[in-house]
């Protein structure tokens, strides 16, 4: 199946954005409590353990990487039910990420933000994001999950150059 990648990458003051949006058709707390409730983001992402709040690390299990390994997230932004920000690192490099919840006339627009760093490939980081973000969209609605080769390398070339 061939999906289309939505997402745009803006230039900024220090740099690059990736920024996807999703709509829902449920409300705004039950579009947070889907990215933020720990048996909720493992249908989609991984689940988490640890203690939330600002400041606080939480440990994320990758539940639909290669081995499921456990990345630490710091959280440095949670204001329920609009804004949630964590920032991470790994050998691929630095996830500064937020997550923008709101009203959208009758539907919930989550608006998702990868600030990328200067060694960020978007040809490689969007289509992720993309496959993510629609993974739960699919588990919100009850859909099948979608596959990733649908995703990449078939959306390199919409986020390649930007």
């Amino acid at each position: 199946m061939t999906k289309q990648a939505t997402g745009r990458v803006e230039s900024t003051g220090d740099g690059r954005d990736l920024i996807l949006e999703r709509y829902f058709d449920a409300g705004v707390d039950d579009v947070w409590a889907s990215i933020t409730e720990p048996e909720r983001t493992a249908r989609w992402f991984g689940g988490w353990t640890g203690e939330p709040g600002v400041g606080s690390v939480v440990q994320v299990t990758m539940g639909f990487e290669e081995g499921s390994p456990v990345m630490p997230m710091t959280i440095t932004a949670c204001e329920p039910p609009r804004r949630l920000g964590v920032h991470a690192k790994d050998e691929y490099g630095e996830w500064n990420l937020e997550a923008l919840v709101e009203r959208d006339g009758d539907r919930t627009r989550l608006t998702f933000v990868h600030h990328l760093d200067a060694a960020a490939n978007a040809a490689e980081v969007g289509p992720g994001w993309e496959y993510y973000l629609d993974a739960l969209v699919a588990a919100e609605n009850g859909s099948a999950a979608p596959d990733f080769a649908d995703y990449f390398p078939a959306m390199s070339t919409h986020y390649g150059g930007r």
